[in-house]
C-alpha cells in the first residue's frame, strides 16, 4: 500500500461505524472526562441559568422554572477535538431556541457568548447555536449529569464538537456587533 508505514492500514472502522470523523477514535463506553478547571460543587437550589444582552426581555430562570419549560432531548453521537467520539448518547434538558424565544433576541444580534458559573467563556455565531442544534442540558443517558461532564447543566452543542458545549453553563449573552480592526484602536496624529 502506497503512502503507508509497513503494517499500518490506519485505524479500522467496525461495522456501522463509519459515521466516525477521520482522526477520532471510539471511546466505546467510556466517556473520557476532561476539564480545563476546578470541578466546582454547583448546589441546584443556587443555580441559575440567564440569557441576557441584545434581547428584548432578560431572563433568569431557576433549576425549577427552567425544568418546567418544554423538555427537549438529543440522540446521537458526541465528538471532542481531543480525538475521542462516543455514539449513540441520550442528552435530556431544554432547546436553546426555546431559551432564545423566551427572551426574544433583537435583530442586530448575532453572536452569543456562554459563560459558566466558573467564570469559563465561549463564543459562538447565534446560528450555530438555533434551529435545533444546541441544547442546556442536565440528564446523560437517563441520569443527572455527573459533575465532572459539567454538571448540573451544561451547554451542548454537538455539531462543532464539545469544544464549544461549556462545563457549568450560567447563562448565554448576546453581545452587541464591534466592527473588525477597531477592538482597542486609538487615533494616532500622523507626523507632520
Amino acid at each position: 500500500m502506497p503512502g503507508f508505514t509497513r503494517g499500518f492500514k490506519g485505524r479500522a472502522r467496525t461495522e456501522g461505524r463509519n459515521r466516525l470523523p477521520p482522526g477520532q477514535y471510539d471511546t466505546g463506553k467510556q466517556w473520557p472526562v476532561l476539564t480545563a478547571e476546578v470541578t466546582p460543587k454547583l448546589p441546584t437550589g443556587s443555580w441559575s441559568f440567564t440569557v441576557e444582552g441584545l434581547v428584548e426581555r432578560p431572563t433568569t430562570w431557576t433549576w425549577d422554572e427552567i425544568h418546567a419549560l418544554p423538555p427537549s432531548t438529543y440522540q446521537g453521537d458526541i465528538h471532542c477535538v481531543t480525538t475521542w467520539s462516543k455514539f449513540d448518547m441520550t442528552f435530556t434538558g431544554v432547546s436553546v431556541d426555546t431559551l432564545l424565544d423566551a427572551a426574544g433576541p433583537r435583530p442586530t444580534a448575532s453572536f452569543v457568548l456562554a459563560f459558566s458559573h466558573t467564570g469559563y467563556t465561549t463564543n459562538l455565531p447565534l446560528a450555530d447555536v438555533t434551529g435545533g442544534q444546541a441544547w442546556v442540558v442536565w440528564d446523560a443517558e437517563g441520569k443527572p449529569l455527573s459533575a465532572d461532564h459539567g454538571g448540573p447543566a451544561r451547554l451542548l452543542v454537538p455539531h462543532l464538537y464539545f469544544w464549544k458545549s461549556a462545563k457549568y453553563v450560567a447563562g448565554l449573552r448576546l453581545p452587541r456587533p464591534r466592527r473588525a480592526g477597531l477592538l482597542g484602536a486609538q487615533r494616532v496624529p500622523r507626523p507632520g
